[in-house]
């Protein structure tokens, strides 16, 4: 958000601070310290493009999961997602912050519709936005199973690689393996965006 430049510091503020912020948090909550280093993030960036209003407008989106034990938290905001792949299947664990994410959820188009829709990418929360942070945060941990895999990515993956996909590619590469060629498939599918992709398996 807010050009190239606007998106990159936005995105390194954000992964500073929430990394911080939630290894110094000292309750012995992980959504309340998500929260909280979200809440700081939200602040941060926006006490940054007051300081440079070349920069007005920026933000980010931001997943990030915090595993206690087998326990996976999670806080949430913007198109970014995380998946869950357990067995065969796949799921998506965060709803997309998005006009298009919207109007699916709501039943006003289809998914078939949103692939495509011309407005898929307009964003309704993200940190940095004139706004409290709107984001989603984990209610109750989240039990984790022996080979479940966690996959994090950004919409320059998801919009160009089906979840099928991306069930099948995590789930027979290792992780690693398994980012590398994900990025691949979707540079060779126009790479129109950043592509960014996190790939954890549960032992």
């Amino acid at each position: 958000m807010g050009g190239h430049e606007g998106g990159q510091v936005a995105s390194g503020i954000a992964i500073e601070t929430v990394r911080d912020v939630y290894l110094a948090y000292l309750d012995n909550d992980p959504s309340e310290g998500l929260l909280t280093a979200f809440q700081d993030a939200h602040a941060a960036i926006q006490a940054y493009a007051r300081e440079h209003p070349e920069l007005r407008g920026m933000g980010t989106t931001c997943t990030a999961v915090a595993l206690r034990d087998r326990d996976l938290y999670y806080g949430h905001v913007g198109d970014s997602r995380l998946y869950l792949i357990r067995d065969s299947g796949i799921s998506q664990v965060t709803d997309d912050h998005s006009l298009v994410g919207r109007l699916l959820r709501e039943g006003q188009i289809t998914p078939e519709e949103a692939a495509v829709h011309p407005e898929r990418n307009v964003l309704t929360a993200a940190l940095g936005m004139d706004s409290a942070v709107p984001g989603d945060f984990s209610e109750a941990p989240m039990p984790l199973f022996s080979n479940d895999i966690l996959l994090i990515c950004t919409d320059g993956l998801h919009g160009l690689v089906s979840d099928d996909e991306l069930q099948q590619i995590a789930s027979s590469h290792q992780p690693s393996d398994a980012c590398r060629e994900l990025v691949r498939m979707a540079n060779d599918r126009g790479g129109f965006d950043n592509i960014t992709v996190q790939i954890l398996k549960v032992i």
